[in-house]
């Protein structure tokens, strides 16, 4: 599977923004699609996944209630729709794509195979 991201941008704080992630060439059986950020000086982190087939969701803490990923199937496309953003939100935003995830790995960034390129989102205060 390949993955191109996009929607990033500055967005003050308080706003919202989307990010998509469009995959393509590759078989979509057992695929769970992730997000992760890297922050400046941090590591990389888990923001929340969703199963290509059911629609099962996982989150970190930090995103629960303000961050929201849905997928349309038809367009191969997942998206990561950001609310009520904080300068804390700041990072370079990863899609990623992995097979035959449970859900105690879905937030573990080594079973994901594919990844996008990474879109910046900035949030001023």
């Amino acid at each position: 599977v390949q993955l191109q991201a996009c929607g990033g941008g500055l967005v003050q704080g308080g706003g919202s923004l989307r990010l998509s992630c469009v995959a393509s060439e590759g078989s979509f059986t057992d695929v769970t699609m992730g997000w992760f950020r890297q922050a400046p000086g941090k590591e990389r982190e888990f923001v929340g996944a969703i199963r290509w087939s059911g629609g099962t969701t996982k989150y970190n803490d930090f995103a629960k209630g303000r961050f929201t990923i849905s997928k349309e199937y038809a367009k191969k496309t997942v998206h990561l729709w950001m609310n009520s953003l904080k300068p804390e939100d700041t990072a370079v935003y990863y899609c990623a794509a992995g097979r035959r995830l449970i859900s105690s790995t879905m937030s573990n960034a080594n079973r994901y195979d594919s990844w996008g390129q990474g879109t910046l989102v900035t949030v001023s205060s």
